[in-house]
């Protein structure tokens, strides 16, 4: 039993409350858990939940028909996001561990990390201590390996995991790991749990060879109710009749764990399946199938390794492997987690080519809270947004910056263009295109109003509609829907069979479900995504019924200039823009640009010339009207960039000899 301690309890309250329970046979402990204060109640206790429930500072209790209380989704709905230094494991992101079997030199684990930090991974595993089935097998290098890691971490800005093996280390490793790892074998060594459990820090649990479901969720328990409040479950598959691989993937846990329990799930593809070539495939099954990150193991020289090197991926093939992790991404509706390099490891870029340093924020913001509404938009890293919460450019802010980012809602697209040019906001997200339903034309003509604004990244988030009502609403109840136009437009074939439905337009999808639950309504349904349901309370009528699954949103993350930047410096590409967090060590792959040419013939197609003699691709071309100039375009252009930064900053600046209001609106990488 859990009871949820109101946010202003008294001391006295407190004790009050361990003296009711310990009375009537409970083992009573507190623990702060996600957001709130809480005493877990264990035992054979006995106990009326309406006399609890009425005692002065609980808020409320909480009862489980599972063995493990803490870690079940009956006791916290939402989805633990646990923290580790500035990578969040959770959510909406996918995160990547990676590193070798084991430590075996200095050298061998700071190559190592050099390599996969600059394919993606946030976090660095390796063994310093290696339970072997064999006691003639490399044991790693105990103490001394985990400097070498935590060394290898610093240098390049991941933090680190490694195994603990028994309770006499658990100690002497605090200091060095920023998160512990209990292996297979270990997950059911009880009193190691209890231990790593009190001393606080994150860890991560792998399910043991021969364990149950239930089995590896009651060793989280163990955890959890020793005083930690993080910990990342790892499938790495269990023992079958089947000895082809290592193990067998249990890939179904995925989503079973996902729904009985809130904690964060990962995948260990290497220890589950012990062939090199066959990582890869199930590391992206297991994507698919809803895990939020993965632990693999990469080294230099897999032939060379002391300890599982079969199952090590080699380099080049972890590249490719986040290359597609990236691109599976937005189809299961996440986004690949990145965090900023740090100076030391940072990749070298070349004078008067790629800038990608972002302005600190203009002083006056700094130290500002967060505002939380129109008007009152402050603070370092607030993120404006046209709508209310739970629209898709909420979703797209969420997938870019995390789901703890200061999100604020503006009633219009301009007005996020103003919160971003006048420092209330740091960063803007705006819709620009949809797969289906086009441009976004307002937003188009927004960057030629605004010079001072630059396109500092870009989000792609798969748009999935669903038909959403309150609680005792049904098909046959709905009367009225309402949602941004462009939702009825891709849900026509949908509406179509609906004819006696009337629809009304809102300003966003967000809006719309609000006000269902704001009005009280059961015969109204909004369209949007079930995203905007949990947040309201609403229920999901139909899930599902855009006309086209290929339905894609493209968005723009945007930030302010500093003044005259683009004209001061060598290259285009440096816009002075501040850069989300993630985003500094990326090197821009994308750029757009806008131009009006001389009413001439051939005008644009010189223009056009300039990029393709260059190699330069051209993925969009599209003209908008000149305001108080009838029959006059400009020209909205999406371009790769070259490898070689002069090629590009030389055939910008011929460009803007054959063009007439040329202006760069930023570099960016693309969203796969």
């Amino acid at each position: 039993m859990i009871v949820v301690l109101s946010k202003n309890i008294s001391s006295h309250d407190k004790d009050r409350l361990r003296s009711f329970l310990s009375e009537r046979g409970f083992s009573v402990r507190e623990q702060v858990f996600g957001d709130d204060d809480i005493l877990g109640a264990t035992g054979k206790g006995s106990v009326d939940i309406r006399e609890l429930s009425l005692l002065p500072g609980v808020e409320r209790v909480a009862q489980t028909s599972k063995p493990y209380e803490l870690a079940s989704r009956e006791t916290k709905s939402d989805d633990t996001i646990v923290t580790i230094g500035p990578v969040k494991i959770g959510g909406s992101r996918i995160s990547v561990i990676a590193g070798p079997c084991a430590i075996e030199s200095r050298e061998q684990i700071m190559e190592t990390a050099a390599l996969v930090r600059e394919s993606g991974a946030v976090m660095l595993r390796g063994g310093a201590y290696k339970p072997r089935t064999s006691p003639y097998a490399f044991q790693g290098l105990g103490m001394k390996g985990l400097e070498y890691m935590k060394e290898a971490g610093d240098a390049y800005g991941m933090p680190i995991v490694t195994e603990v093996v028994s309770l006499e280390l658990a100690q002497q490793m605090m200091a060095l790991t920023d998160m512990f790892q209990i292996g297979a074998r270990n997950m059911q060594n009880y009193e190691l749990l209890k231990k790593v459990g009190s001393l606080g820090k994150p860890v991560l649990l792998k399910r043991g060879p021969a364990a149950t479901i239930e089995e590896w969720l009651l060793s989280a328990e163990y955890l959890l109710a020793s005083g930690t409040k993080d910990v990342i479950l790892c499938e790495r598959g269990i023992r079958t009749f089947e000895t082809y691989t290592r193990n067998t993937l249990d890939i179904s846990a995925i989503p079973v764990v996902r729904k009985l329990s809130h904690l964060p799930v990962i995948v260990d593809p290497s220890h589950a399946v012990g062939i090199r070539a066959k990582v890869s495939p199930v590391a992206l099954a297991a994507i698919a199938a809803g895990a939020n990150g993965l632990t693999v193991e990469v080294h230099p020289r897999p032939e060379e390794a002391l300890s599982d090197g079969p199952q090590s991926l080699y380099p080049e093939q972890f590249e490719k492997l986040m290359r597609d992790i990236e691109a599976l991404a937005p189809v299961v509706g996440k986004e690949l987690m990145r965090t900023p390099a740090p100076v030391s490891a940072e990749r070298k870029i070349v004078s008067g080519g790629f800038n990608l340093k972002g302005s600190s924020a203009p002083a006056a913001q700094k130290g500002e809270p967060a505002g939380k509404g129109p008007g009152e938009i402050t603070g370092e890293y607030a993120i404006a947004f046209s709508g209310e919460s739970g629209a898709y450019a909420d979703q797209a802010i969420i997938r870019a910056f995390g789901e703890d980012s200061t999100r604020v809602a503006v009633p219009s697209f301009k007005a996020v263009f103003d919160a971003v040019l006048e420092g209330k906001a740091r960063f803007g997200m705006v819709p620009i295109e949809n797969s289906l339903a086009g441009s976004v034309h307002e937003n188009y003509d927004l960057f030629i109003r605004y010079p001072d604004i630059a396109i500092v990244g870009e989000i792609k988030l798969r748009i999935v509609h669903c038909l959403i009502g309150a609680k005792n609403a049904s098909l046959d109840t709905i009367r009225v829907v309402r949602s941004h136009p462009q939702g009825f437009a891709q849900c026509r074939e949908f509406l179509d069979q609906h004819p006696e439905w009337m629809l009304e337009s809102t300003t966003d999808t967000g809006g719309a479900v609000a006000s269902i639950a704001r009005e009280n309504l059961s015969d109204v349904a909004a369209i949007a995504g079930e995203v905007a349901a949990q947040l309201y309370g609403l229920k999901v009528l139909k899930e599902g019924i855009e006309t086209n699954p290929l339905n894609y949103t493209r968005f723009f993350i945007l930030s302010r200039r500093e003044s005259g930047t683009e004209m001061e410096v060598p290259s285009l590409l440096h816009t002075g823009a501040a850069l989300p967090p993630g985003y500094e060590s990326q090197i821009p792959n994308k750029a757009s640009i806008v131009f009006s040419t001389p009413n001439e013939p051939g005008s644009l197609f010189a223009c056009l010339k300039i990029l393709s003699e260059r190699g330069i691709n051209m993925s969009k071309l599209e003209s908008r009207p000149i305001p108080g100039k009838p029959w006059r375009y400009m020209f909205y252009v999406d371009v790769s960039i070259p490898e070689e930064e002069s090629v590009f900053d030389s055939a910008m600046e011929e460009l803007k000899t054959k063009t007439e209001d040329f202006r760069f609106l930023g570099a960016y990488r693309a969203s796969l």
